[in-house]
């Protein structure tokens, strides 16, 4: 996390709830962001067993429309959102030409020629000026930063609809998984949307800066029965590592391939040229010389990002994400290996701190929530 005075960050709408619920604040991307509230082991298993609520207003969103949005979307990111019906969204990947990461992001349709694309917090401006410049050749559509209008509140976790439907006439039931609906949470006009980055069914809702407060109290007093529970970023990095969900910065960046990545999901191979096309096509008819994979620790140790992987006792690459899972209780990570030592159930080493410690490859997701 980057360290900068306290007076030049940017402040969510929460902020002040933030500090004043005693939350330990901390820099990132930019933001002043809380970390922890009550703990982040406390703040995890909360969610994997009730609900957290989360401040993501440090989000940004990028608006598309025009007569042409639908082929500026199709250009600049890999997934293919002829397929989102209005009212639906996916999940999906801004790519250089090389087929590597510029970010990964949410991308909603809102109506046949209007989408709403939500990308990393860090990269708000760079991914603006990016998309910018690649939309141009597909007509009639004009990118807007629309990040000032909307505050970004998650609430994630087994009781998160208990919780939630009482404050909203939406039918939260009968939304599906990466669907949304517009209306209203108490009493605040509101966008919900059925994501989240934790492993865990819930609810996510766009709401306008001004109302924020009024809806995280709102929550809260809803949910205090059931004990849902403020979370910070800390919390929130260790249950999407669980659920095996990649970080951008760390998992994927302007180094790695969706291949590599095996987001292969997210690549429409059948639709027209899009910024990447050529070179994952390329990749997927040669194969990838080394490909992420999960592992657990054999031997004691946390491996950490950054940590150097060792493959048949030659450096084969680093930790990408790694930690002690409260839910799981085992130390667990990310990393690419050699597909030739990617396999399940592999043996590789990690150094962890001038110690080569035996880690194992393991599937992904870590944890899947119950049915």
């Amino acid at each position: 996390m980057e360290q900068a005075p306290v007076a030049s960050l940017k402040k969510t709408p929460l902020n002040a709830r933030h500090r004043s619920s005693g939350a330990r604040m901390v820099p990132f991307s930019g933001w002043d962001m809380p970390v922890e509230y009550s703990g982040i082991t406390g703040e995890h298993m909360a969610v994997r067993e009730r609900a957290g609520l989360f401040d993501v207003s440090h989000m940004g969103e990028i608006e598309i429309a025009g007569k042409d949005a639908l082929a500026a979307v199709q250009r600049i990111s890999c997934n293919d959102a002829a397929k989102l019906q209005v009212g639906q969204a996916h999940y999906s990947g801004l790519l250089t030409p090389q087929g590597t990461f510029v970010d990964d992001l949410l991308v909603y349709r809102l109506a046949s020629a209007h989408f709403l694309l939500v990308v990393n917090a860090g990269n708000i401006a760079q991914d603006y000026a990016w998309i910018a410049e690649h939309i141009t050749p597909a007509g009639d559509a004009v990118a807007v930063d629309a990040s000032s209008r909307y505050a970004l509140i998650a609430v994630q976790g087994p009781a998160a609809l208990e919780i939630l439907q009482p404050l909203t006439g939406v039918d939260l039931g009968a939304l599906k998984y990466y669907w949304f609906a517009h209306g209203e949470v108490a009493g605040v006009l509101a966008t919900l949307s059925r994501t989240g980055y934790t492993g865990e069914d819930g609810f996510e809702m766009f709401v306008p800066p001004q109302s924020a407060d009024r809806v995280w109290l709102a929550i809260l007093e809803s949910g205090k029965a059931a004990g849902v529970t403020p979370c910070g970023l800390g919390a929130r990095d260790t249950l999407r590592l669980e659920a095996g969900m990649r970080l951008h910065g760390s998992d994927i960046d302007e180094t790695t391939t969706a291949l590599e990545a095996d987001l292969a999901w997210i690549v429409g191979w059948n639709k027209e040229d899009f910024v990447g096309a050529s070179a994952l096509r390329e990749q997927k008819s040669h194969g990838v010389r080394r490909k992420i994979v999960g592992f657990e620790m054999l031997d004691k140790g946390i491996a950490r990002h950054s940590y150097d992987t060792y493959a048949s006792g030659v450096k084969a690459g680093h930790v990408t994400s790694g930690t002690q899972t409260p839910y799981l209780k085992k130390a667990i990570g990310m990393a690419y290996l050699p597909v030739e030592s990617a396999g399940l159930d592999t043996e590789f080493e990690i150094d962890i701190r001038g110690r080569r410690a035996r880690a194992r490859v393991v599937p992904l997701p870590f944890y899947k929530r119950p049915k």
